[in-house]
């Protein structure tokens, strides 16, 4: 009868159910409520109660198709129905055999399906699977000790069953499965092979149980151990309340451990915290050690270790900032811009560190405070002229007295933000003593691949200045430490010409001394004329902090006098500034009236700004001596010797006596001898002059000149070519010789300039002497 039945075919509804495997001789309750299932079971109800129901491979799907289903399920008996509100029904089923589909007749109103029957043989039991039966059984066994998911009766229940396949469903029916295995097993026909998935199964599950009972049982200790804790806690607080040694501590305590679950620090400081807070626990609140602990780690919960500012990544938006507040500055503004593209790019980058150079007030410091505010970051500043200290940088050890950290960290707790823009101000003038070098100490601070993890001496753990941007500023890079300055990208900030600085005035110095003196724009006014006056003979800076004071100078008087005399309507001309400023203090050379032998117009950069200088020489009978005044430098004296070296080897093509250095003393000056003057760069003026001043030749008075020379005659590279620039705008001079090598730098020369001045490139004396020394035709013509 039993191989009869081995082949039987049948045709049922079918339920796809999600999340639920049946097995044979498994009874449970499900609920149904999607169309297709519900009709499905009202058929079965119709017929003999009989249904196929098989798991949906994607519990998500909500309409499967015969592909989201698994082929093999139960041919199950529904028990009971139970209508449920919401038009779903709850159903009583129970596994009988499994099946297998092997067509499906429709789809529609529900899925009906050809199926064909697998019964267990039960009579093939040989040696092999009873041994294998007492083998799972003793495993299930171990595994009901080990879960506690399932009740010991199970196993009493389960040991009575002789039949292989109904033992294998009954104890698989008892297990918490994937569905993968869980269909694994019921598309095993054979009893012996589902024993064999079982046992692999159970004994996978016994490892994972007993790794997690030893999970929970360490949570469980260590819970307990804080339960504990908490409980003596407890109590020793209610013996000190009543032996009246009460004190804020304990309160202070837990405060701490609050603020430490709370910021999330990296496992090492975080334990390295908690040893010094359980110490702080253990002491008495009026111990001078408490209160060293206490400060530490206050400092220490208190930093911004995850806070950080979102950056404004909108480029036009951080363009529109920089240049509301600043004019010019262009290179600046351009590296500011760069770095906001690549972040928008990459997503990840790490600050940069600029180095402002320029001279003083041109807006090295103001431009950083904007460039804060265009990335919407916090703004941190730090002067570092005059520092000494090294624990200003790094802090002091805790083991002194009153020891803080230093001033990096304070300022990036002070910002409550871990990449502010941080300003190190005049990093040019540091100074090192007995106490360190300052400057070493910045070493790690500016170099991106060490200031991931800067340790300050005082709170003793690594903090991430990577993502701060650091800004520094200074005058002249030549009294920075060389290893400082290779981690920094110094970009030149330049003097302003006297257009930048009228504009400057115009659009934000003129308001703003309005508005500190209680003046509108109604009651004063101040010509161009008048600004341009104040910038050339009040005036003598690169930058515009005095121009400001001028104006502030200015905007005082007009406010006596509108306080004084009544008046409404001041304005402020070049022919009544003196009114308001007094006499002219500074003048700026001018064109000489005529051309003159030995008389040339130099240019030279000073802290201040370009200017002119008149070299003069002068021939005096004599033993060949060189006199040099004015106060020059050893590199300028050296230029005049050098000069004069290559005048004599050449002084046979310039038709001069070849021993004139034997006859005659030359002087060379230098006007206004108070202030010292060096630099190669005027060598080959001096050069000039002598040569002018022997072949008797005078020197075209809209000339000047600037370029070091050497004893072959070649013209060398100079610096600083646009503030000399627009020097010899301001002298009228109408042609400028320069180094052939600084052709680069006249990218850098305002239009304004180079429409007025014509600018030769040179590269030896032979072309300097060509344009600068009058032909002997139009000598003779003038």
């Amino acid at each position: 009868m039993e191989n009869e039945n081995k082949n039987k075919f049948e045709t049922l509804p079918l339920i796809p159910l999600r999340g639920l495997s049946v097995f044979p001789f498994m009874v449970l309750h499900f609920d149904v409520g999607r169309d297709k299932s519900v009709k499905a079971l009202e058929e079965a109800m119709l017929r003999d109660q009989h249904i196929f129901l098989t798991t949906q491979r994607d519990i998500d799907v909500d309409l499967p198709t015969k592909e989201d289903f698994y082929q093999v399920g139960t041919v199950s008996k529904i028990k009971q129905m139970l209508k449920l509100p919401g038009d779903a029904i709850r159903v009583l089923v129970e596994g009988l055999h499994r099946a297998e589909v092997l067509s499906i007749i429709g789809s529609e109103p529900f899925f009906e399906v050809n199926v064909q029957v697998h019964y267990d043989d039960e009579h093939e039991k040989d040696i092999e699977t009873e041994a294998m039966m007492r083998l799972v059984l003793r495993t299930f066994e171990k595994y009901v000790s080990v879960s506690s998911k399932i009740s010991p009766e199970i196993i009493l229940s389960v040991a009575s069953i002789d039949e292989p396949g109904r033992f294998a469903d009954v104890i698989s029916s008892q297990l918490t499965l994937k569905t993968e295995e869980k269909q694994q097993i019921i598309e095993a026909y054979i009893p012996k092979r589902r024993l064999e998935i079982i046992h692999e199964i159970l004994l996978k599950e016994i490892e994972i149980l007993e790794v997690e009972k030893q999970i929970n049982d360490k949570v469980r200790t260590h819970i307990n151990k804080m339960q504990k804790e908490y409980y003596l806690r407890e109590q020793l607080k209610m013996i000190k309340k009543e032996l009246g040694e009460e004190n804020d501590l304990d309160d202070e305590i837990d405060e701490m451990y609050e603020q430490l679950r709370k910021i999330k620090l990296p496992k090492k400081i975080d334990e390295k915290i908690k040893k010094e807070i359980d110490r702080l626990s253990k002491m008495s609140a009026s111990s001078a050690e408490s209160n060293v602990i206490r400060s530490y780690v206050n400092w220490i919960l208190e930093l911004p270790w995850s806070k950080q500012t979102k950056d404004t990544l909108d480029l036009k938006k951080a363009r529109r900032i920089l240049d509301e507040d600043h004019y010019g500055l262009k290179t600046v503004k351009e590296r500011v811009l760069e770095y906001l593209a690549v972040r928008q790019l990459t997503n990840s980058m790490k600050g940069p560190i600029l180095c402002l150079v320029g001279p003083p007030g041109v807006g090295k410091t103001s431009i950083a405070k904007s460039i804060a505010r265009s990335l919407n970051r916090k703004f941190v500043r730090m002067s570092l002229g005059g520092l000494r200290d090294e624990a200003e940088i790094r802090g002091h050890r805790r083991t002194y007295i009153g020891a803080i950290p230093g001033r990096i960290i304070n300022g990036i707790k002070e910002s409550g933000s871990k990449n502010p823009l941080f300003l190190f101000d005049e990093i040019d003038k540091l100074s090192s003593d007995f106490r360190g070098d300052p400057a070493s100490a910045l070493l790690e601070v500016l170099d991106p691949e060490q200031n991931k993890e800067f340790t300050d001496h005082y709170l003793e753990v690594p903090f991430d200045l990577s993502k701060v941007m650091f800004i520094t500023t200074a005058n002249s890079i030549s009294t920075i430490p060389r290893p400082l300055l290779d981690r920094m990208e110094v970009i030149e900030v330049s003097g302003y010409t006297e257009d930048e600085k009228v504009n400057i005035a115009e659009r934000y110095l003129v308001p703003k001394q309005l508005k500190e003196h209680g003046l509108k724009e109604e009651n004063i006014s101040i010509s161009d004329d008048a600004l341009r006056s104040i910038i050339n003979h009040y005036t003598r800076e690169s930058g515009v902090r005095e121009l400001e004071r001028k104006i502030a100078a200015v905007s005082r008087k007009a406010a006596a006098k509108i306080v004084e005399e009544e008046m409404t309507n001041l304005r402020v001309t070049k022919r009544n500034l003196d009114k308001y400023l007094g006499v002219e203090r500074y003048r700026h050379d001018e064109i000489k009236a005529e051309n003159q032998v030995g008389v040339v117009t130099g240019l030279a950069w000073t802290r201040v700004g370009g200017e002119t200088l008149s070299v003069e020489v002068t021939l005096m009978k004599g033993t060949g001596k060189l006199v040099l005044t004015g106060q020059l430098g050893d590199v300028m004296k050296e230029s005049a010797r050098a000069g004069l070296s290559y005048i004599r080897s050449i002084a046979d093509r310039l038709d001069i006596q070849q021993d004139f250095y034997e006859k005659c003393d030359l002087h060379i000056h230098i006007p206004e001898g108070a202030i010292p003057k060096d630099g190669p760069s005027a060598g080959v003026t001096m050069a000039t002059a002598v040569i002018s001043a022997l072949t008797k030749r005078p020197v075209d008075k809209f000339v000047a000149m600037t370029g070091e020379i050497t004893l072959r005659g070649r013209v060398l590279p100079i610096g600083g070519l646009k503030e000399k620039s627009l020097a010899a705008k301001r002298a009228g001079i109408k042609k400028v010789l320069i180094p052939f090598d600084n052709i680069k730098d006249l990218e850098d020369i305002p239009s304004s300039v180079k429409k007025i001045i014509e600018f030769i490139p040179v590269k030896t004396m032979d072309e300097v002497l060509e344009h600068a020394l009058i032909k002997e035709e139009k000598k003779n013509e003038d």
